[in-house]
């Protein structure tokens, strides 16, 4: 697939201003929109006689069934376009990642995030499977809380990390997930290869996920990642930053 050829596919929600704003973000992304699916009765007949697509956006809980009721109705008696779910919580992650979805998508859906989804898409990269394929080395992982079980995030995809009552969260492409961890330290412990920066007191970034600096007031910086988000840079820490980046 080249970066001309547009990419097909489908949305699967049961919110028509959800729907009608992930669809219209798609189609300015210069994809073309196959179907738009209100809920789960309608994507598993789809899904029977689907064309080829090259993915499928869908939310978890639809009327008449969820998106993991359906996948299992499917799974095995049909082929499965690559999926990427779109919904409101993270507590579903583990359970998606199961289901082999290449991506994990939070609403409000940021046309940043969904670049990063279709950039995958067109290089061609698949998801994750449990029976196949080189995993990514055991010392880039950690393990985040995912509703009653665990998701293995990869460091190598992690922007930073930031603590609040006494809990690390892990930003990870625009979603942040609640670590095992308690201390910033036993990040830096984790993974003592890893050069992070402390741009403030509770936040530990790492520089590969940085795109941009912008100045600010009193001399100091503030960070833009990958995902679109922006950070402040202490005082403190703004020399040390503008060093590693060569400023």
């Amino acid at each position: 697939m080249t970066h001309e050829t547009p990419l097909r596919v489908a949305v699967a929600e049961d919110e028509p201003l959800a729907r009608e704003r992930l669809c219209g973000m798609l189609k300015e992304a210069g994809c073309e929109l196959l179907a738009e699916l209100p809920d789960g009765p309608s994507l598993l007949e789809w899904l029977r006689t689907a064309p080829s697509v090259d993915a499928l956006f869908l939310d978890i809980h639809m009327p008449g069934a969820s998106a993991f009721e359906v996948i299992a109705e499917v799974k095995g008696k049909h082929p499965l376009p690559p999926l990427v779910f779109v919904t409101a919580y993270s507590d579903h992650a583990l359970q998606a990642f199961e289901s082999e979805a290449l991506d994990y998508l939070l609403k409000p859906v940021t046309r940043e995030r969904l670049q990063q989804t279709l950039r995958r898409l067109r290089q061609g990269e698949t998801a994750p499977s449990s029976t196949g394929g080189s995993p990514a080395p055991m010392e880039t992982r950690y393990a985040a809380k995912a509703g009653e079980g665990f998701l293995l995030l990869d460091l190598r995809r992690t922007s930073h990390f930031e603590t609040s009552e006494d809990i690390v969260w892990a930003w990870v492409q625009g979603t942040r997930y609640r670590t095992l961890w308690r201390r910033l330290s036993e990040v830096e412990t984790a993974f003592p290869q890893t050069e992070f920066l402390r741009i403030q007191r509770h936040i530990l970034l790492r520089p590969q996920s940085v795109i941009g600096l912008q100045p600010l007031s009193g001399e100091r910086v503030q960070v833009r990642i990958g995902e679109g988000l922006e950070l402040e840079v202490s005082r403190a820490a703004t020399p040390s930053v503008k060093r590693r980046f060569g400023l």
